[in-house]
């Protein structure tokens, strides 16, 4: 748990789990937020020299000031297990660079 505070992913959970995240908050309910579990995109990403279907979160690049720059590509985040949808670092998740090629 990163920080002591961790994360729980619902559906993801077995009731043993969820019973015992449910008394971590009660104890401090401060520490802890919920959110909707989304529906990541999953793409082949490469991890351990082979191709996986991971969910991922791209993360664009834009530049705001008189004019607006989209740029092409960004930061994905990436779910390193097979079928989890966590991609936050702090809880086991990583990232690659995102390219967009285009003529």
């Amino acid at each position: 748990e990163a920080g002591g505070y961790g994360m729980l992913v619902g559906t993801q959970s077995t009731s043993e789990e969820r019973a015992e995240f449910a008394e971590k908050i009660k104890a401090n309910p401060r520490n802890y937020i919920a959110q909707p579990t989304l529906s990541l995109s999953r793409v082949p990403t490469i991890i351990d020299n082979k191709f996986e279907g991971c969910h991922v979160d791209l993360r664009p690049y834009i530049l705001y000031g008189k004019e607006i720059y989209v740029h092409p590509g960004g930061l994905t985040r990436v779910a390193m297990k097979k079928g989890s949808l966590v991609v936050n670092s702090s809880q086991g998740g990583g990232s690659k660079d995102t390219w967009v090629l285009s003529e």
